[in-house]
């Protein structure tokens, strides 16, 4: 399913987005040693979309992602990992993806909005939040980090 990009504005832009309960991090056993997160986002329109998260300490990435299903990515920040453009240019290692017609996901850009670094995850995540009009009426726990990778 693809959506248009006054869908996708007023997808951004809808204040009922939320997720209940606490959100808790798992071993990533595909991406190890990263772990992540899936949780559903709940909203007044009718759109079917989960948040996942993954971070990883060891190569200093963390990623927010909101999936429309059928669609797949329509939002996302990363940090710790660059980018290309579909025009060649590089926003740098902290960015965010928002949908653009014709391009889906593919475009990123610098968000000034994400003062917190890779490795305060919880703190990222809020300010993920803010910028994505998402209410989160729990708690985030801190992934685990483990003392050393194991071969």
């Amino acid at each position: 399913m693809t959506i248009s990009q006054q869908e996708f504005e007023s997808i951004l832009a809808d204040e009922t987005k939320h997720i209940a309960g606490d959100i808790t991090w798992a071993d990533d056993v595909d991406h190890s040693p990263a772990s992540g997160f899936r949780v559903e986002v709940q909203t007044n329109l009718d759109y079917p979309m989960f948040v996942a998260g993954r971070y990883n300490p060891f190569s200093g990435k963390l990623s927010y992602t909101l999936i429309l299903r059928g669609t797949g990515r329509i939002y996302g920040l990363d940090l710790g990992a660059d980018h290309r453009n579909p025009d060649g240019e590089f926003p740098g290692d902290k960015h965010k993806h928002s949908w653009r017609e014709g391009f889906k996901d593919k475009f990123a850009y610098s968000p000034e909005d994400i003062t917190e670094t890779w490795e305060r995850p919880v703190e990222v995540w809020s300010q993920f939040c803010a910028e994505a009009n998402l209410a989160h009426h729990g708690a985030m726990y801190p992934p685990h980090i483990p003392q050393e990778l194991s071969i």
